[in-house]
């Protein structure tokens, strides 16, 4: 949970400072901060892809979670919820509600937010986290100047939401083999290299990483079905 309380506690205080320096902050600082946060999604994505030890699983579990996130519509429900939030933050005018309301969904929606917390809770490793507690510092100050107290109380928000996902991912570990953990990593590997390429601006289209996200959960099916097959065969 080390990781869930450093990014609500990140928000938190990233909301307070931006609430008491308003506009005194230079906007070239966040940004060589978003980018270096980027190169450190990059590194964590090819760790996580470089542990994995089945290429073929890391390469149908991606390709078929991808399928099935276009079919859902993740990202354009993402997207639509973002969008969302933006009219409102660009419509508001210090309303707690509504801006506590739009920055959970800006911080709480996602697959860093997703991932991360899965990863905590089956691995105790919370670098995702982490990562993600830099990003949503500069955007919670950026936010906490704009919109006041509203965007602050949002850190309670992080904290609820990302703490179930990773105290149900944590529940369910215990059922789940080393071989399936792996794999799962090495899948949010590729989603985390996604979302790198999407933060440096590499591609002139964005990557619908979030379309990617159900190609995590696939190993749990794909390393027992691949194991009984192997085990009929052999």
């Amino acid at each position: 949970m080390l990781g869930v309380l450093a990014n609500s506690g990140a928000v938190l205080v990233g909301g307070v400072i931006g609430l008491l320096f308003r506009e005194k902050i230079k906007e070239k600082y966040t940004t060589a901060l978003m980018a270096a946060l980027a190169l450190v999604s990059l590194g964590l994505g090819i760790i996580c892809v470089v542990g994995t030890a089945d290429t073929l699983c890391l390469i149908l579990c991606t390709s078929v979670g991808t399928l099935i996130g276009e079919l859902l519509r993740i990202d354009d429900r993402v997207e639509a919820l973002g969008a969302l939030a933006e009219r409102k933050l660009s419509k508001s005018e210090g309303g707690f509600a509504q801006a506590f309301v739009s920055c959970s969904i800006l911080f709480c929606v996602g697959s860093m937010a997703v991932m991360g917390s899965v990863e905590a809770g089956i691995n105790g490793n919370n670098s995702i986290l982490y990562a993600k507690a830099v990003l949503d510092f500069v955007a919670a100050l950026a936010f906490g100047a704009g919109l006041g107290a509203g965007a602050v109380a949002s850190a309670v928000c992080v904290l609820v939401c990302e703490g179930v996902l990773t105290l149900l991912a944590s529940a369910l570990s215990p059922y789940l083999s080393s071989a399936v953990v792996a794999e799962m990593s090495g899948v949010g590997g590729v989603l985390l290299l996604g979302l790198a390429i999407n933060l440096l601006g590499l591609r002139q289209e964005r990557l619908r990483v979030a379309n990617m996200l159900p190609g995590v959960f696939l190993p749990v099916a794909y390393i027992p079905l691949y194991n009984w097959i192997g085990g009929l065969i052999g």
